[in-house]
């Protein structure tokens, strides 16, 4: 990797420099090289490459459907536009859970086949085994609790997680399990804003939430949300900070009237 003007290259001890100063950690998700390279060069600290591309790329209901060769494809090409960010890759549903060896093989696919800086596994307690072996291998490893959308069958909903305090507790618990084993980072999706605030306060990890409050070390987009090419999903947390579906459509509604229209190409744009 190579520097972009001054910046610093983004290092998971670089995020816990910045939590440790009290510098709030953005990141964003990424799955194509275009995108990123734009996310880089604005200064995202961390692109994530999602298995949210199930969804917004693939038009899957759920992020289940996506592969790992899927998976590892987006990757690489985020990784070839990125030289700032940290790179974090979902591994995908059926990768890791249940089979710590599976969970190990599928990490160092990941790693060796994008070039990517770390991976991201939902679960606490539950996939432990498959996160010690991973991190044994030194495979970087940014865990995910709350809503874990790979479990969504489970919960049979998308609704608020951690109200109730016997799953806060269990919450809590498992933060401190991930931290203690090793994990650089942990997500916190759609739970109670001062939950959020108290695991951050509690472990020495960054914390980054996606609906979790202002009470954490950083904060998460899919960026087809926030930039507003997706327009039916609008959950509270999400703030969309530009409405690309509107900009899009109009662009092309107004590519097709000229083409129909016989206004384009005109005579400079021709050879």
């Amino acid at each position: 990797m190579s520097t972009e003007g001054k910046a610093k290259i983004v290092t998971t001890h670089v995020l816990h420099e910045m939590k440790l100063r009290g510098e709030k950690i953005a990141m964003l998700t990424g799955y194509d090289f275009s995108t990123a390279r734009i996310l880089d060069a604005a200064g995202v600290d961390i692109i994530l490459v999602g298995d949210s591309a199930s969804n917004v790329m693939a038009g899957y209901e759920s992020t289940l459907p996506i592969t790992l060769d899927q998976m590892i494809y987006h990757a690489q090409s985020v990784v070839r536009a990125t030289k700032r960010a940290l790179v974090v890759v979902d591994m995908p549903f059926g990768t890791y859970q249940g089979d710590s060896k599976l969970a190990l093989n599928s990490a160092i696919r990941i790693m060796k086949e994008s070039g990517a800086d770390a991976v991201k596994l939902e679960g606490g307690r539950e996939i432990l085994e498959s996160v010690n072996r991973i991190l044994s291998a030194g495979i970087p490893i940014m865990g995910h609790l709350g809503l874990t959308p790979q479990s969504i069958h489970k919960f049979g909903t998308y609704v608020v997680r951690a109200r109730e305090e016997e799953e806060a507790d269990k919450l809590v618990e498992d933060a401190h399990l991930l931290e203690d084993a090793g994990c650089f980072s942990i997500v916190l999706e759609k739970i109670p804003a001062k939950l959020g605030a108290q695991v951050a306060r509690e472990l020495k990890v960054p914390i980054i939430g996606i609906g979790a409050g202002p009470g954490v070390d950083g904060q998460v987009l899919v960026v087809h949300d926030m930039l507003g090419i997706t327009h039916e999903f609008s959950p509270r947390f999400l703030r969309r900070y530009h409405n690309l579906y509107a900009e899009m459509m109009g662009a092309f509604q107004a590519y097709i009237k000229d083409v129909k229209g016989l206004d384009f190409p005109n005579e400079r744009e021709q050879y």
